[in-house]
């Protein structure tokens, strides 16, 4: 039975906890599909384009896929929030996506050329993304400002989550006689399962706004200059780009660090990286929820300063770590950093996007997200190639490092410009999207 409110506050119903918890659990399945395949495409990525243009090769997948990620979000997103049916506004769109999730994954499991690989893997991004920028909107269009906080850090434990299931299916899959298709698949079943949970227990109402334009148009109108006046958003998006860009460079990069860095083989660099995400998201998540708690009380820039320079402690500490034992450990301020972060962030996100249309704005805001490792590891992907080409293979990763240090400090820069205040469901924007798309 779908979940039901306790009372009413002055403009939303306050959610249960339970409702809460089940507005986060697709993060669940989102991450696992991310970051499990995240660890798998290195592993992948090396075995065709070998150890010293592997950054290259993680490059141009990644740069493939991203377009998906920026275009299809903020689009379906929009749709999404003019969209009237029986099942609700995002249901529709969240039950397709997670379906055509498992067809692609196996397309990917069954792949044997670097080509159907990166096929694939773009497939998976339109579908992914399909769901993801519609159910973003889940957070803005039901949660109370007084709930923001706690929602917000459910989301970050939820990711957290995620990031351990994925990196241990993973693991598992990359042991030697391990079947790797089969831990492709497997990271497909959580997320349906995650899926079927909200789609079955959300009860998200049949109502939207009114829509004046015919469909195209309003697809179009995702990508109205109305989103140029709205300069806190604009600002939020490359701080986002940034902080999970630089994070990247311990996650996205993580294999190919202890294999190149510390000269471990593949089974055990990838049991490293799966101690390191452990740590990572264990820090993560006991972060998240008190760091959302302070943020209601001290506001969400400090709380999200703070995670910057925890994040950059935690990379600084990888780059001179001088064995795997205690780079593990030096996982844990970047942990607090990430998980402090990827709550409070999201809590900002939802004060300062205008509420009319949630979806296209989440999706915009989240094009950050899709752009960041790409954009990381076009900078710090090619310079890990050029420096170990240049020096050794052992000192890439660590100049990795120092980019992801680089691009926290012009995060803070741009988080300087947000104006943190909120923004209420009858207060309009700098322009309505369909003006500008007209």
């Amino acid at each position: 039975m779908a979940h039901s409110v306790r009372r009413m506050s002055a403009d939303r119903p306050l959610l249960p906890l339970r409702t809460l918890v089940t507005l986060s659990t697709y993060w669940l399945g989102i991450l696992t599909i991310q970051f499990g395949l995240g660890v798998i495409v290195q592993a992948e990525v090396e075995r065709y384009f070998g150890v010293e243009n592997s950054g290259a090769g993680v490059v141009i997948i990644n740069l493939v896929a991203v377009t998906a990620s920026i275009f299809v979000q903020p689009t379906v997103g929009v749709i999404s929030d003019y969209t009237i049916t029986r099942w609700g506004r995002r249901k529709p769109y969240i039950f397709i996506g997670g379906l055509l999730d498992m067809v692609f994954l196996y397309g990917i499991a069954t792949s044997n050329t670097f080509v159907a690989l990166v096929a694939f893997f773009f497939l998976i991004q339109v579908s992914s993304n399909f769901a993801q920028g519609p159910f973003q909107g889940y957070v803005p269009d039901l949660v109370p400002a007084q709930q923001v906080g706690k929602a917000s850090g459910l989301m970050g434990l939820m990711i957290v989550l995620g990031s351990i299931v994925g990196a241990g299916i993973a693991r598992f899959g990359l042991q030697p006689g391990a079947s790797l298709s089969a831990a492709v698949m497997a990271l497909g079943v959580v997320e349906i399962v995650a899926m079927l949970i909200v789609v079955t227990q959300v009860h998200e109402g049949t109502t939207g706004p009114k829509r004046t334009l015919s469909w195209p148009r309003v697809a179009l109108s995702a990508w109205g200059t109305d989103i140029l006046r709205e300069k806190s958003v604009l600002w939020l998006l490359l701080v986002r780009l940034l902080f999970l860009g630089a994070a990247a460079a311990a996650t996205a990069l993580g294999l190919f660090y202890f294999r190149r860095t510390h000269g471990l083989e593949l089974g055990e660099a990838s049991t490293f990286v799966l101690f390191a995400t452990i740590v990572v998201a264990g820090m993560s998540g006991l972060a998240s929820i008190p760091a959302a708690r302070l943020s209601d009380r001290f506001g969400r820039k400090p709380v999200i300063y703070a995670g910057m320079a925890l994040t950059a402690l935690g990379l600084l500490g990888l780059a001179v770590a001088p064995s795997p034992e205690l780079a593990v450990a030096l996982f844990i301020p970047a942990g607090i950093g990430i998980g402090a972060f990827l709550s409070v962030d999201w809590a900002l996100m939802s004060d300062v996007i205008p509420k009319h249309t949630s979806a296209r704005y989440m999706g915009i805001l989240n094009a950050g997200t899709a752009m960041a490792t790409p954009v990381f590891l076009i900078v710090g992907g090619l310079t890990m190639d050029a420096v170990g080409r240049l020096l050794s293979p052992a000192a890439g990763p660590v100049a990795a490092m120092y980019v992801g240090i680089g691009f926290l400090v012009i995060a803070a820069l741009a988080l300087s410009q947000v104006d943190a205040s909120r923004r209420e469901l009858g207060e309009p924007a700098s322009a309505e999207p369909e003006l500008a798309a007209a």
